[in-house]
């Protein structure tokens, strides 16, 4: 059977760009996530919020003790539970432990075409100054938008103090009094 030449043409071009966006779609390999999690400087990143998180649990073991009165035995047990909490959350969010997930997570979010694409702006100059310049631009970022924030709560504030002042009793009127019929 032949086919009319249009009619081939069209048939040769939709399997080209079948095959192209399969092509094009397909999932990201191990290894070009790895170079993307590398180039990102992921593991770096992860082991950077370590502290912070710890220094969370802190302020929460704090607030829990606050303003009671511990014997030695109960501050001694304080402590070992906040050690051995702070070891739960650095096992848990440890490189070994979750680079598995990063690699899954990428291998649902991306495709081939994206990792690669995302791995080498982060190895090009722009990328490593980025990567350089996001703490910098995160503390920029938290000074200014704190700057917009703090008169948005006094400005909340003042509304929910005028927002709950009592309101005045309104004014009742008593029923009359009603003759009583002999």
């Amino acid at each position: 059977m032949l086919i009319p030449r249009p009619l081939s043409r069209l048939l040769a071009a939709t399997l080209l760009a079948l095959c192209t966006a399969t092509a094009l779609a397909a999932p990201p390999t191990d290894a070009d996530i790895e170079r993307l999690l590398k180039a990102s400087r992921a593991e770096s990143m992860l082991i950077a919020i370590q502290p912070q998180m710890q220094e969370m649990q802190r302020q929460q073991f704090a607030q829990i003790t606050a303003g009671k009165q511990l014997t030695a035995e109960q501050k001694a047990d304080v402590d070992r539970i906040q050690a051995r909490t702070t070891e739960i959350v650095r096992k848990t969010l440890s490189w070994q432990e979750m680079r598995p997930l990063y690699i899954d997570v990428y291998k649902k979010t991306f495709t081939s075409q994206d990792v690669k694409a995302i791995a080498k702006f982060y190895e090009s100059p722009a990328g490593r100054s980025l990567l350089d310049k996001t703490p910098a631009l995160m503390q920029n970022l938290m000074a200014a938008i704190q700057q917009k924030v703090v008169p948005m709560m006094e400005e909340l504030q003042t509304e929910l103090k005028e927002s709950t002042k009592p309101l005045p009793a309104p004014e009742v009127t008593p029923p009359a009094k009603r003759k009583k019929k002999k």
